[in-house]
């Protein structure tokens, strides 16, 4: 059965999602709606889709299947509510929400509606991530003793300046929802619950003055639920360019390394035999023009939605694991110190 979508929010991400919705031979772009009529515009015309002049107007119509939340991050929960209460499966791109709270209603509405409602974590799908999962999954690195996770990107001056919503509180969140949440949820995806109450550490804005209205740097411990530590550093000072987005796993039966800017290196590996080999080429990252930022693996999710929607495939990433990562990451701003 061919599916069919409609998106809400035009932009970057927007069009993203458009180009493999039309070139996924199972898919099918109805519509779409943005706040700018000048945004709607260019990605109908550039992906032949229906260009809706308002929200209730898009999730009306009776020809689409699923809608896809595209929007700045503070707006996720308010049209994600209003699409699943209009009885339409929603994928809702990361963060789920801005609150565990909001997370909680989304997923009460899901199931009152019976609509299946996806959350985009798209480095679940690179391949040393899957690669990692698998030995993790079949006990192969033994009890998992310590993990490092090292977030170190760029974001300059002109990415703030060119958007009206990045590094606003309401509409951003916050370092770790924008650029550091797929960290947060590969933590999660592969080693297991946090314990919440093991956090603890520090958050500073030490590069970006007034260009935002939280944290650039932060770093700070916690405790997996199975016992293991953990460590996660993150900045977005880098010098000029993206450095590197790591986790460094220290386990029983060996140490390695997934690393390169995105989570899509083996950069190494010593283990008691149950080395990774013939890991398949990552694709490309993101490429925002003057940055870049995650794995672009868009096709995989959408062909996941897909396969879902037709019974043949489950979830890669549901709304409560979407909650869980919303959850982390609103603890450890309650928890760090924050340094002005």
């Amino acid at each position: 059965m061919k599916i069919r979508f409609g998106i809400i929010g035009c932009g970057y991400i927007g069009n993203r999602h458009a180009e493999h919705i039309t070139a996924h031979p199972e898919a099918e772009l109805v519509a779409a709606f943005d706040i700018k009529p000048e945004k709607t515009e260019a990605l109908c015309k550039k992906y032949n889709a229906i260009q809706s002049s308002s929200l209730s107007e898009l999730l009306s119509r009776n020809d689409i299947d699923i809608v896809n939340v595209c929007t700045p991050n503070g707006l996720h929960f308010e049209c994600a509510k209003e699409a699943l209460a209009n009885s339409k499966n929603v994928i809702v791109e990361k963060p789920m929400a801005l609150r565990k709270a909001e997370c909680e209603d989304l997923v009460h509405l899901a199931l009152r509606k019976n609509k299946q409602l996806f959350v985009v974590k798209q480095n679940r799908f690179n391949p040393p991530v899957q690669a990692v999962k698998q030995l993790i999954s079949e006990k192969k690195l033994g009890e998992i003793y310590y993990v490092v996770t090292n977030c170190f990107w760029n974001r300059n001056k002109e990415y703030y300046l060119k958007s009206d919503w990045k590094g606003k509180k309401d509409l951003d969140g916050g370092t770790l929802y924008t650029q550091f949440s797929h960290f947060v949820d590969i933590l999660y995806y592969l080693f297991g619950d946090i314990d919440i109450s093991s956090i603890s550490g520090i958050a500073k804005n030490v590069n970006h003055g007034d260009l935002i209205e939280f944290e650039d740097t932060g770093s700070f411990t916690f405790k997996f639920k199975n016992g293991a530590l953990g460590c996660f550093n993150y900045t977005t000072a880098a010098y000029e360019k993206n450095m590197e987005g790591s986790f460094t796993i220290f386990a029983e039966n060996g140490t390695i390394k997934i690393g390169g800017q995105y989570l899509n290196t083996l950069d190494y590996q010593r283990t008691n035999g149950i080395d990774i080999t013939n890991l398949p080429a990552s694709g490309p990252a993101n490429d925002y023009g003057f940055y870049q930022g995650s794995m672009s693996n868009h096709d995989k999710i959408i062909h996941n939605v897909v396969e879902t929607l037709n019974g043949r495939e489950s979830i890669m990433t549901n709304a409560m694991e979407g909650m869980k990562v919303v959850e982390i990451i609103e603890s450890v701003y309650n928890s760090v110190k924050w340094i002005k």
